[in-house]
């Protein structure tokens, strides 16, 4: 994000009502994020509980041994005494070092054999240490989830799973195993995403010229991403939509004044696609 454009649009987030951000290293601007916490608390607008932080443990950080340092890295950025969350990113590692994609001569990311189990033992430590309060995964399916829960001598769960989740990516599967096993799903990419062919699969139509999502929009009078959102938070996901455009951010935040109906329900999870916008290639 250009300097200043993320400490700018965490304040104006924060002044709309919104609590729950989610970070991360590798987006280069929790130094930003806790600036703007920082001074929302210095003003008296909130206070430090209020608010829920969630950071991420990167790939290149999957050895146990570098799980905590790597979470007081981000504390030291945000200059926060704990984070709310923290979740393991990505259920594959790539080679520690500085790095952030590894890459050998040919330009292939250099991977690094993980142990998610011995991974996940080094987040509850954090956790036990007060550095997070609670801990998490992001990306992971059933196979991986399955591995934690079932670990010998596991002392947390997973509280969340943190995936790619809007009407045409519904993950029913994956929705209901997670009800199942008390492990909240938060759907990223909720208003589908960017057209970024870097890291986007730009065959797929952009969701919010969808015509049902429109159509529903105009009954209510809101747009296809208030419909969008607000599907997901019926369906009880915890929607992140990402924003630095102020409008949007609090229009964002305009879904609590209307419901939409079983049938509406229906329809918006008949469009469900099975197609990532975000295919994590590597």
């Amino acid at each position: 994000t250009p300097k200043g454009s993320c400490l700018e649009s965490v304040k104006i987030a924060i002044d709309t009502g919104y609590r729950h951000i989610d970070g991360a290293f590798v987006y280069y601007n929790e130094h930003e994020v806790g600036q703007a916490i920082r001074e929302k608390i210095a003003e008296g607008k909130i206070k430090r509980e209020d608010i829920f932080y969630c950071g991420k443990l990167w790939n290149t950080c999957h050895p146990p041994e570098l799980v905590r340092p790597t979470l007081e890295k981000t504390l030291k950025i945000l200059q926060l005494d704990y984070v709310d969350l923290y979740i393991i990113e990505l259920p594959m590692a790539f080679k520690p070092g500085d790095a952030i994609y590894p890459r050998d001569e040919n330009g292939k990311i250099i991977y690094h054999e993980t142990d998610l189990c011995a991974t996940w033992e080094a987040m509850e430590a954090c956790k036990d240490a007060g550095l997070a309060k609670s801990i998490g995964v992001s990306n992971f399916n059933r196979r991986q989830l399955e591995m934690i829960l079932n670990k010998p001598g596991l002392k947390y769960k997973p509280v969340s799973n943190q995936v790619e989740c809007h009407p045409y990516f519904t993950q029913p599967k994956l929705l209901e195993f997670c009800r199942q096993h008390d492990i909240v799903i938060v759907g990223y990419s909720p208003l589908g995403t960017s057209r970024d062919e870097t890291w986007v699969n730009v065959s797929s139509p952009p969701l919010l010229k969808d015509a049902v999502l429109n159509a529903i929009g105009k009954k209510y009078n809101k747009t296809a991403a208030q419909v969008a959102l607000r599907f997901g938070i019926q369906r009880g996901v915890v929607v992140i939509p990402k924003s630095f455009n102020p409008q949007r951010i609090r229009e964002n935040f305009q879904i609590f004044d209307f419901s939409l109906t079983e049938e509406e329900m229906k329809e918006i999870e008949a469009l469900n696609k099975n197609v990532r916008y975000v295919e994590l290639l590597m």
